[in-house]
């Protein structure tokens, strides 16, 4: 599943440990999430949507 994790972050300015302690996660998680090895859970999805402002289905790709 493709996402737009990595375009939302940085455009923000934000390194990978920025966006994990946001969200209460890891770095590696978030590493993990951006290369497409990790797929997070739904409510980890909602909450990446909500900090960009944005759609679950604008983060995540869901027909890829």
């Amino acid at each position: 599943m493709r996402n737009t994790v990595r375009a939302l972050r940085t455009r923000q300015g934000l390194s990978q440990g920025d966006l994990a302690v946001a969200m209460g996660v890891s770095r590696q998680t978030i590493n993990s999430i951006e290369t497409g090895r990790y797929l997070p859970s739904l409510p980890l999805a909602i909450a990446l949507s909500r900090f960009f402002n944005t759609t679950v289905e604008e983060v995540f790709d869901v027909d890829e």
